[in-house]
């Protein structure tokens, strides 16, 4: 009942040994992921989490000796386009970026460099994946979801959190739930999750939490009308928000007069997605 992440992943922590990267590493631990490696230049040798997990110089040196398939990165901002050159370079296949701040120069680079390659990235600037019961890989809480038929995608953080917790309230659960987040130039897209979630058996409904800024909730729009089997129901942040004005994401920002919420919730009524008022109706939304 997942995408992306289940009980197989065996994840390595870029950036363990910092403040961040150690809660969460303990926390991903504590929840049943299998973190089974950590990475910190100049820490190599050390171990962490009352010696549970290994430290390596470098990402190559860790899969080699751990078969990981997914890395976290909890680097700081100006180091963390090198951290998934890195681990992109040692052939991760699934990168989490969680770090925020990173220079859309830097992410451009990124973004080149993993065009072609067999190489998923999800974020910056996100909150990671969470499959209910099974994985968890970066910083959503994992008490706020049970597992369940319904994937979520969504650009925000806080209201990520918010859903999960209403639905969980309602007794809905999820199969897994995808933080793309919020910034310009990002890896996953609402399209491919949808994707991939059409193409999971045990996801039989979706969720889709969008916010303003650029066109991706209208492209997901037309990918849901013409692809989409499924029924889906949506949210959208920042609807009273004022023209200019950045709103959390670097993305969430209305330009031009392109990217405000109402274009958004006139693409998806359009098509037949019913677009909740506010997060905590959604449940409501969901098809029995």
């Amino acid at each position: 009942m997942s995408i992306l992440a289940d009980r197989r992943t065996r994840l390595l922590v870029q950036g363990i040994t910092g403040r961040e990267g150690l809660f969460h590493a303990s926390q991903m631990l504590e929840y049943g992921t299998q973190v089974v490696a950590g990475v910190s230049p100049g820490k190599g040798g050390e171990w962490v989490l009352g010696e549970k997990v290994p430290v390596f110089d470098t990402v190559e040196s860790a899969l080699t000796a751990t078969g990981a398939n997914c890395s976290v990165i909890f680097v700081p901002a100006r180091a963390a386009a090198d951290a998934m050159l890195e681990a992109a370079d040692a052939g991760v296949p699934l990168l989490v970026c969680i770090t925020e701040g990173i220079p859309v120069q830097d992410m451009m680079e990124v973004r080149a460099y993993l065009t072609g390659r067999e190489i998923r990235l999800v974020g910056p600037n996100c909150p990671g994946l969470l499959t209910p019961g099974e994985c968890k890989v970066g910083i959503i809480p994992g008490h706020i979801a049970i597992p369940g038929p319904v994937g979520v995608v969504s650009r925000s953080g806080t209201l990520t959190y918010e859903v999960l917790y209403a639905l969980k309230q309602r007794g809905i659960g999820v199969s897994t739930c995808v933080g793309i987040g919020g910034d310009p130039i990002h890896g996953t897209n609402f399209i491919d999750a949808l994707e991939m979630f059409e193409a999971d058996a045990h996801t039989e409904q979706v969720v889709l939490i969008g916010e303003i800024g650029g066109t991706a909730e209208e492209r997901a729009a037309e990918f849901i009308s013409d692809h989409l089997t499924k029924p889906a129901v949506a949210f959208i942040a920042g609807q009273t928000a004022p023209p200019g004005k950045r709103m959390g994401h670097a993305g969430a920002i209305v330009e031009g007069g392109e990217g405000t919420a109402a274009d958004k919730i006139e693409a998806l009524i359009a098509v037949g997605v019913p677009v909740a008022e506010h997060p905590e109706a959604i449940p409501d939304l969901l098809k029995a």
